[in-house]
């Protein structure tokens, strides 16, 4: 499992020229999943981000976690975060996780989040979206769970 984590102060995701999710602040993350992920990286990712202290307290440092600071999740499906390129110049993608089973995994993951008392926004899995967001600090941060 793969979450690009990126530290936003507003972001929205459209499907066909309708917003269907919205965040003021807080996290976008990209998430993609290759066999053999379930329930053990869904629940170290979650776990991970709603205690990730990665925004400012009193003193400037980067010291508090999302619920301290009232923030949400725009949480966005990807199985490009899979892409295999190491061969031409089109990716494959036969390490992403089979659609059924990522799709499984990612409202699991999502509800997980929501299980922390994080407001969770999404796109449409599988759906073609277009995400924008204004990305603050910039920070980002990549939680790989092949490096457990």
């Amino acid at each position: 499992m793969r979450v690009v984590v990126q530290r936003s102060k507003e972001a929205q995701v459209v499907i066909k020229q309708k917003v269907v999710g919205q965040i003021s602040h807080g996290f976008v993350l990209l998430v993609g999943f290759t066999e053999g992920d379930g329930e053990k990286e869904i629940n170290y990712c979650a776990n991970k981000i709603a205690k990730l202290r990665v925004f400012s307290d009193s003193d400037g440092k980067m010291n508090q976690s999302l619920a301290q600071v009232g923030g949400s999740i725009l949480s966005i499906s990807q199985f490009t975060l899979y892409a295999d390129t190491r061969k031409g110049n089109r990716p494959g993608f036969s390490k992403a996780q089979t659609p059924q089973l990522a799709e499984e995994n990612y409202q699991q993951f999502n509800q997980q989040l929501r299980n922390f008392g994080l407001n969770v926004e999404t796109g449409e899995f599988g759906a073609d979206m277009q995400v924008s967001l204004q990305n603050d600090g910039p920070v980002t941060i990549i939680y790989d769970t092949a490096e457990l």
